[in-house]
């Protein structure tokens, strides 16, 4: 058995996989470079296989670093089945329909603005081609076994976000596990991860291989943020993703108003694809913790806004007040016309409320940068850039190390490391090495695996 690290070879996004064996080949993952530019040019670069010899592709979860690359494939005449968890299905048709609508929108800007090389920009994909890839997905529930020629596989529960798995294969008497995202054992939302199987090699995320969450209490912390923002008469933005990022800050907020230990202002979920995302949390309401009366009280608290126009009229709004739009690294979306209205104004909070790659609009304001480039202008920032704490959907290296002792592991189990910055992947070797793994790696881009 051969695998390729096609993607999220020593970065956090792009994440591919291809699995060959025998006459069989399966591609896990198959998801969209984002952050520095000459990763995002990968995504219109061939990319070095033969689809018509691919059987089938299967999905860890929905995020676009792993889903958002599908379309292209699609567009390229992959017609093979793309198997997930239901849930993931349930939210790759809102992700990766959003994702196509936003590369027309943002192709469109720069054509009519003359912005950038080309005067005709084409989207990678457009929406059409993005829901047409629906029509290959196939369920595939926790722990249900699919035999694909000579390989066995399943998913088992990973936390990190609904849907989300780790994937166990076998073949040629071999077994490898994918662990996908993996989330924290005291997430707020989601259950903890499956501890593994005994494997004879796992691929091993890394996103927070150098650095352990910071301790401070969510709540505690957005209840100052709002305090502070509301005193100085300004505008909270929070940049979030819509998949399982905007609902937890939505449960904060409201939660610390049914408490009275914020003021009562209004806040606005901007965000078609997180209000839908939010319809989907209550369709598979076993595979949280959240309840329903939960989810009734978010509703009735919040103002969903569907429309353009809806957005627009946000500026007429009297401070103070919250925004919540997408997305969450601040690449796209209607986060980006706030900012451009918002940044300017040192009363307005900026609430970061996760990771933020390397080369994002979001790593860059993280890091102080006092003007940042949208839709083609330099927006000054003079606005206070907070990071929000405790919502992080992926376990720290001490978690991951937990999750590792918790599962049937032996020492010699090789571990190959991708899905991490350079600095993240460096360091989650050592710590692994430390606690007494003897074969830890780091994945290369193109690097051929022998099993």
């Amino acid at each position: 058995m051969k695998i390729t690290l096609l993607g999220g070879a020593q970065t956090v996004t792009g994440s591919k996989f291809l699995v060959h064996s025998g006459d069989t080949r399966i591609l896990v993952d198959c998801g969209l470079y984002q952050g520095y530019k000459w990763l995002r040019e990968r995504n219109r670069q061939p990319l070095p296989l033969d689809i018509e010899r691919l059987d089938a592709i299967v999905l860890t979860h929905a995020h676009l670093d792993h889903s958002g690359y599908l379309p292209v494939l699609y567009r390229q005449g992959y017609r093979g089945p793309v198997y997930c968890h239901p849930a993931t299905r349930a939210l790759c048709e809102v992700l990766l329909a959003d994702s196509g609508h936003l590369q027309e929108e943002d192709a469109r800007f720069f054509a009519r603005h003359q912005l950038g090389r080309h005067e005709q920009p084409e989207p990678l994909y457009d929406r059409a081609t993005a829901e047409q890839s629906l029509a290959l997905f196939r369920p595939l529930e926790f722990g249900q076994v699919l035999e694909l020629g000579g390989m066995r596989l399943h998913l088992q529960p990973a936390g990190h976000i609904l849907g989300a798995g780790s994937l166990i294969l076998e073949a040629e008497g071999k077994r490898v596990g994918f662990s996908g995202d993996v989330g924290r054992p005291g997430d707020l939302f989601m259950y903890p991860p499956k501890p593994l199987p005994a494997l004879d090699l796992l691929l091993l995320e890394s996103t927070y291989g150098d650095r352990r969450h910071d301790t401070t209490d969510p709540f505690e912390q957005m209840a100052a943020l709002v305090r502070e923002t509301v005193a100085g008469g300004g505008v909270m933005l929070i940049p979030s993703f819509a998949v399982g990022r905007a609902q937890a800050v939505q449960y904060l907020l409201t939660t610390l108003m049914e408490q009275d230990r914020i003021p009562r202002i209004k806040i606005f979920l901007d965000s078609p694809m997180a209000i839908e995302v939010g319809e989907i949390y209550q369709r598979f309401a076993d595979q949280h913790k959240l309840s329903r009366a939960d989810c009734r009280r978010m509703g009735r608290a919040i103002t969903r806004v569907h429309s353009v126009e809806q957005s627009k009229a946000l500026a007429e709004e009297i401070y103070p007040h919250i925004i919540i739009a997408g997305s969450g690294m601040v690449t796209g979306g209607r986060i980006l016309h706030h900012m451009k209205r918002l940044l300017p104004d040192h009363r307005t909070t900026l609430v970061l409320t996760g990771f933020q790659a390397g080369g994002t609009r979001g790593a860059k304001l993280q890091q102080g940068a006092e003007s940042v480039r949208i839709h083609g202008d330099w927006v000054p920032n003079r606005a206070r850039i907070q990071t929000l704490h405790g919502l992080s959907g992926h376990a720290d290296y001490v978690e991951l190390q937990q999750w590792l002792a918790a599962s049937a592991l032996s020492a010699d189990t090789p571990i190959q490391l991708v899905h991490g910055e350079p600095e993240a992947l460096e360091a989650m070797r050592d710590h692994l090495r430390r606690s007494g793994s003897r074969q830890v790696e780091i994945g290369e881009y193109q690097r051929i695996l022998t099993v």
